[in-house]
């Protein structure tokens, strides 16, 4: 099954202008709850942007003092998942990565177990080829008015069900 774990403004954004994703909260619960979905994935298809963003944190997560006990526990998960990431420029990746400059969806229909996308643009990629079984959608409690859409086009969707999250800043 290939799934999108996102977290998303209330208005509907992936990430605000710039790239900007500092709105994002996680409470230890929920980066728990997370935590224990990605440690079942087989594979994470990143988009450049991504891959190159969790590098900047994941790789030696233990030495940065400002990371909570559930960044921690992640960074394992990360480091020991295979990833597939798709650039057209990045001609080498690291920590149990693969380079693609396309996204081949017989390639990706074969994967074995549950494989999980990051990045917006990738995450369009997967959508125009039908190849998204079910979407994760983190709602944070803010509009920010603009940036990037989760959704660039209408999509039919079922709820399959809600759960709800400790967050310092929510009511």
């Amino acid at each position: 099954m290939i799934i999108t774990m996102a977290s998303i403004s209330l208005d509907g954004f992936f990430e605000g202008p710039g790239h900007d994703i500092s709105w994002h909260e996680m409470s230890e619960d929920l980066h728990d709850y997370i935590n224990a979905d990605l440690a079942t994935m087989s594979t994470f298809l990143d988009g450049r942007r991504t891959h190159e963003l969790m590098l900047e944190a994941w790789p030696h997560a233990e030495d940065n003092p400002d990371f909570t006990r559930s960044m921690l526990e992640f960074a394992p998960i990360w480091r020991n998942v295979r990833k597939i990431v798709y650039s057209r420029t990045r001609e080498f990746t690291e920590w149990n990565s693969e380079t693609r400059r396309e996204v081949d969806p017989d390639e990706i229909r074969n994967l074995p177990g549950d494989s999980m996308i990051g990045g917006p643009d990738l995450l369009q990629t997967f959508f125009a080829l039908d190849l998204v079984d079910e979407i994760r959608l983190y709602v944070n409690p803010v509009a920010i008015g603009g940036g990037t859409p989760f959704f660039r086009k209408p999509n039919a969707l079922a709820l399959k069900g809600t759960r709800r999250s400790a967050t310092e800043s929510c009511c």
